[in-house]
């Protein structure tokens, strides 16, 4: 009889559809350059801003970043990683909106899904993303190194990002040289340089003056293929789009951008009715161009 229910659970279980996840690493075992120690990690749902009629995960006070790698089914598995960098203003996370929502769409596209909780606590002097590009740039190292037991290729590791999370993957692309932390052991001695790139309505990248970016961003021929989601009436970042693909025509960087009228910010993969929710398929096309997925 145990085993009859035993058997009944596993059918449901399979009928659902379920990430596969991996053991939680943390990306610096030692502890993350300059922490230490903060308040505790908080976590809840904003239930008076729901996204879709759905509630949104929040993460706050991250000081330990971790990434979780989710493998989708070895059939569907063609050797190409994301790392997936959920936005929230370098404040919080929207951990489940733009991060394991998208983590399961990845996995579908037989992609392995590298979700990255990076640090949110933000320190006085210092700008806005520097902590989570120290932990973004170990991420891409990490899976880089460890290539050949995540069954993925070394040069087919992407980045994409999400508002904030967008901010910190053009940060990463942009900072292929070095490492803006000291070398913490032989995986940091792996390039930290993303593939490619997809950003969704990336926030932070648009300088004072149109047609300028943010200072920090060094757009160059080095910079990967990238690929921009962006709506006309996302009023406070549409620059932020507008300016990142211009400098990344200027550099000779194969460049991808899908513009809408309407659809705001902050969607993610959700189905709020608007026409830009088609933007996974428009992505899928453009993997399938650059050769990540089969």
């Amino acid at each position: 009889m145990k085993r009859f229910f035993l058997f009944l659970s596993l059918i449901n279980i399979m009928s659902l559809h379920v990430l596969s996840q991996e053991e939680v690493i943390r990306l610096f075992p030692g502890g993350a350059p300059g922490e230490k120690g903060g308040l505790p990690e908080e976590t809840s749902d904003i239930t008076g801003n729901k996204v879709a009629g759905e509630t949104v995960q929040r993460i706050g006070n991250v000081s330990d970043p971790v990434i979780t790698i989710y493998h989708p089914v070895q059939e569907l598995a063609n050797g190409t990683a994301m790392i997936v960098c959920p936005g929230g203003g370098y404040n919080i996370l929207a951990y489940d909106l733009e991060g394991t929502e998208i983590c399961e769409w990845l996995n579908d596209l037989g992609i392995t899904a590298v979700l990255l909780k990076y640090r949110t606590l933000r320190r006085e002097g210092a700008a806005k993303h520097a902590a989570p590009l120290q932990d973004a740039q170990c991420a891409v190292s990490y899976v880089r190194a460890h290539a050949g037991k995540l069954h993925i290729h070394p040069e087919r590791i992407g980045i994409m990002g999400f508002s904030a999370g967008a901010h910190l993957s053009v940060m990463t692309c942009n900072n292929p040289e070095e490492h803006t932390y000291p070398v913490v052991d032989e995986c940091d001695k792996f390039s930290s340089r993303p593939n490619f790139c997809l950003l969704v309505y990336p926030a932070y990248l648009s300088g004072e003056t149109f047609g300028t970016l943010a200072p920090e961003i060094k757009v160059s021929s080095k910079t990967p293929p990238t690929m921009l989601v962006q709506t006309q009436d996302d009023k406070s970042y549409i620059n932020s789009s507008l300016c990142y693909y211009y400098a990344l025509k200027e550099a000779g960087v194969p460049a991808t951008m899908h513009l809408y009228s309407q659809g705001g910010h902050g969607y993610g993969l959700r189905d709020t009715k608007a026409v830009v929710n088609e933007w996974p398929e428009r992505a899928e096309y453009w993997l399938r161009s650059l050769g990540m997925i089969d």
